[in-house]
């Protein structure tokens, strides 16, 4: 299989298991529609081995773990199980790793399919296959994320409790339980309490404030507390209260001449991409709506002269097809004119239905270039959209010439 490629499933029970060079934590989730566990109980891994439709089995290091699924019987309002793994080792990632997974009849052990993610680097955890149902059909889908903040991360995008890091003796590491108990120390859980948290899945620490820069996929910060106001290389998850937030957003470009009376012409653009890099297509203002109309430009200011916004860039997310989960925002001076005669450069991103300013990343440092990446916005895999300023100068004078370094920013 290849990313994003899908088989049908001709039994309701399958086996996914996955090999690697090294040795591999596998592990299971089953999600509702919003992509969300239910509690912490729909995490299956090998201190939680079984769950309603869901058992894990380990390999014991000589054999590889597994994830068997029963689709007839996963309760209801389940419609989805991912697969999940990261290398056993702490801190190791997938550098010179190549994971298989392999999908089998659960009956008779046939292979139904396999699957091994092209191009990993410094993820140290990975979704690597879905089984999920569509159009009441059961189905497995090849997926192939990455994260580079481990297992935690993937808990935390789909609804797991993580414990956060606290000042205690250190403890040694066994197999345990990667929750947290329901209720903090004062109100203590009905059940009996878990055990201690395995380190391999507690949450990076707070960032100490003011946040510094982060890298896309670190540091991650959202906008529960409001509006917010990005630094170079920071990314902003659009989500309020752990759910998804916008269907529908406004990326807004604006410009100055640095020099009064002097009219500058810049382009700004969107490119849209596939999970594997790949050039879906290009919004400019020579194309004013790609992708059945879910992206869409205002057209062309040829002063930058005005307050508000010069261009903006309407993005219907909800729209957009599958093969759209990266976006990256661009702006040109198809004249020639270089970035150190732009005064205050920025991109916000905008509630198209409220008109809301969510996310505003100021360029404050301008290069003698002709062409720029302001932002990107990446589909995480959990449905979530994440932002992240860029601030990267090259040189191109029309979007054609941003495509490949816009690719490689993702």
């Amino acid at each position: 299989m290849t990313p994003g490629s899908n088989i049908p499933l001709p039994t309701a029970r399958v086996t996914v298991d996955v090999t690697a060079p090294v040795r591999l934590d596998v592990s299971g989730l089953l999600l509702t529609a919003d992509g969300k566990v239910r509690s912490d109980d729909d995490f299956i891994f090998y201190n939680q081995p079984a769950g309603p439709g869901v058992t894990y089995r380990s390999g014991g290091g000589t054999a590889p773990d597994a994830i068997t699924v029963d689709t007839s019987a996963l309760p209801p309002g389940i419609e989805k199980i991912v697969v999940t793994a990261s290398p056993d080792a702490a801190g190791q990632t997938f550098q010179g790793v190549e994971p298989t997974a392999t999908i089998r009849d659960a009956g008779d052990n046939s292979v139904l399919a396999t699957f091994t993610p092209p191009r990993l680097g410094t993820e140290t955890a990975l979704v690597i296959v879905e089984v999920y149902l569509r159009n009441g059909a059961w189905k497995a889908r090849a997926v192939g994320q990455g994260y580079a903040n481990g297992l935690a991360g993937i808990a935390t995008d789909f609804g797991v409790s993580v414990e956060e890091p606290a000042p205690a003796p250190a403890q040694p590491v066994t197999p345990a339980q990667p929750v947290v108990p329901p209720a903090p120390p004062a109100h203590p859980p009905v059940t009996p309490p878990a055990p201690p948290t395995d380190p391999r899945l507690a949450a990076p620490p707070a960032p100490s404030a003011p946040p510094a820069p982060a890298a896309a996929g670190t540091g991650k910060i959202n906008l529960d507390k409001g509006r917010v106001s990005l630094q170079k290389n920071q990314t902003v998850s659009l989500v309020k209260g752990g759910r998804p937030l916008l269907s529908q957003v406004k990326m807004g470009l604006g410009w100055e001449p640095a020099y009064r009376g002097k009219d500058i012409d810049l382009d700004a653009s969107v490119i849209a991409y596939g999970p594997q890099r790949n050039h879906v297509d290009s919004c400019y203002f020579g194309k004013l709506s790609i992708v059945n109309g879910a992206i869409k430009h205002s057209g062309d200011n040829l002063t930058g002269e005005g307050g508000g916004d010069d261009e903006v860039i309407v993005v219907d997310l909800g729209r957009l097809p599958q093969e759209v989960t990266g976006l990256v925002f661009t702006v040109n001076s198809f004249s020639g004119q270089k970035f150190t005669e732009v005064a205050k450069a920025y991109c916000r991103l905008i509630d198209a239905a409220s008109g809301e300013e969510l996310v505003r990343f100021d360029l404050t440092n301008a290069e003698a270039q002709t062409g720029v990446m302001m932002a990107k916005l990446i589909k995480q895999y959990s449905g979530e959209w994440e932002m992240t300023a860029l601030g990267t100068f090259v040189k191109s004078r029309t979007v054609r010439g941003m495509v490949k370094p816009s690719a490689q920013s993702l």
